[in-house]
C-alpha cells in the first residue's frame, strides 16, 4: 500500500548552512563536503543517496555530532533546546550524542559476550528517559530472541538488535548509516520495516545513507549528492512500503 507523504513544517530539527568539510591527506587537501544546505523536519524519513566518496558519510557524521564542519553552520533544535553543533564544546557533542541521537551503522557492533537484551540495555543504563530493553526488541520484532547472543542471531537479527539499541534511548534523531549493506534483499527489507515503524511510531527524525536507488522509494524525501554537493532533492508523493521494493 502506498503511503502518502506528509507535508512537513517547521520549525525544522535541522538546518545546514553553507557546511564544507576538507580533510588534509599529506599534502593534498580533500574536499568532502562542497556548500551543503539543508533542512531536516521532525517525524520525516530521509534518504540520502550517493555513490562511494559523494559525501553522504561525512554529512552523517557531521549531523550526529561525530564529526564537525570546516565551514558553516549546523543548528539542531530539539523539543528541550537549540544547539549549533558546528560550535558546541566536545562535552556538548558527548552529551548530544548519548541523549539525543541513535546509530545504526552497517556492521551491528554489538558485545558477542552479551544477550540481546543486555546489549540494549547497555544503553537504556545511560538514557534520560529511555524505554525497556524488552520493548524496543519488541519493536524490531525480537521479542522471542531477548536471551540469544550475537552468535546465535542471524545478520539481520544481529542489525535489528542494534536498532532496538539505538531507539532504546528515545532518540528524537536516528541516524542509519547503510544498515542493509551488508545484508542480502530478503534480509535487508526486514531491517528497513523496523527502521519504518520506528519512524512510524516513535516520530523519530530518521535519515539512512545508502548508494542503492530502491531504498529511496520508501523514503518522505530523497537527498542526493554527488562529489560533496547536493544535486537534487526529491519528495516521493507516494512511498512504497519496504516489502514494495524493487530491490
Amino acid at each position: 500500500m502506498k503511503k502518502l507523504t506528509p507535508n512537513f513544517s517547521p520549525p525544522p530539527v535541522f538546518q545546514v548552512k553553507n557546511v564544507t568539510k576538507t580533510y588534509q591527506m599529506g599534502e593534498v587537501k580533500v574536499d568532502a563536503l562542497r556548500g551543503i544546505n539543508l533542512e531536516l523536519y521532525r517525524g520525516e524519513l530521509a534518504v540520502l543517496l550517493g555513490a562511494s566518496g559523494s559525501g553522504k558519510s561525512t554529512l552523517l557524521n557531521i549531523l550526529g555530532g561525530l564529526d564537525t564542519p570546516t565551514e558553516g553552520t549546523v543548528l539542531y533544535q530539539s523539543q528541550e533546546k537549540r544547539i549549533d553543533l558546528s560550535q558546541a564544546s566536545e562535552a556538548t557533542l558527548t552529551n548530544y550524542r548519548r541523549f539525543n541521537v541513535g546509530f545504526v551503522f552497517q556492521f551491528y557492533n554489538l558485545i558477542p559476550s552479551l544477550t540481546a537484551l543486555e546489549n540494549v540495555a547497555v544503553v537504556t543504563e545511560i538514557a534520560k528517559s529511555p524505554m525497556t530493553p524488552q520493548a524496543a526488541l519488541a519493536m524490531v520484532g525480537l521479542h522471542k530472541r531477548l536471551n540469544h547472543f550475537p552468535a546465535q542471531l542471524s545478520g539481520g537479527e544481529q542489525q535489528r538488535v542494534a536498532i532496538a539499541r539505538a531507539i532504546a534511548k528515545n532518540p528524537e534523531v536516528l541516524l542509519c548509516d547503510e544498515p542493509t549493506g551488508a545484508l542480502d534483499s530478503k534480509t535487508g527489507i526486514m531491517v528497513l520495516e523496523a527502521l519504518q515503524k520506528v519512524n512510524d511510531e516513535l516520530g523519530t527524525t530518521t535519515a539512512i545513507i545508502t548508494h542503492n536507488a530502491d531504498i529511496a522509494q520508501m523514503a518522505n524525501r530523497v537527498i542526493r549528492l554527488t562529489d560533496g554537493q547536493i544535486t537534487d532533492i526529491k519528495v516521493n508523493q507516494n512511498r512504497l512500503e519496504p516489502h514494495e521494493l524493487s530491490w
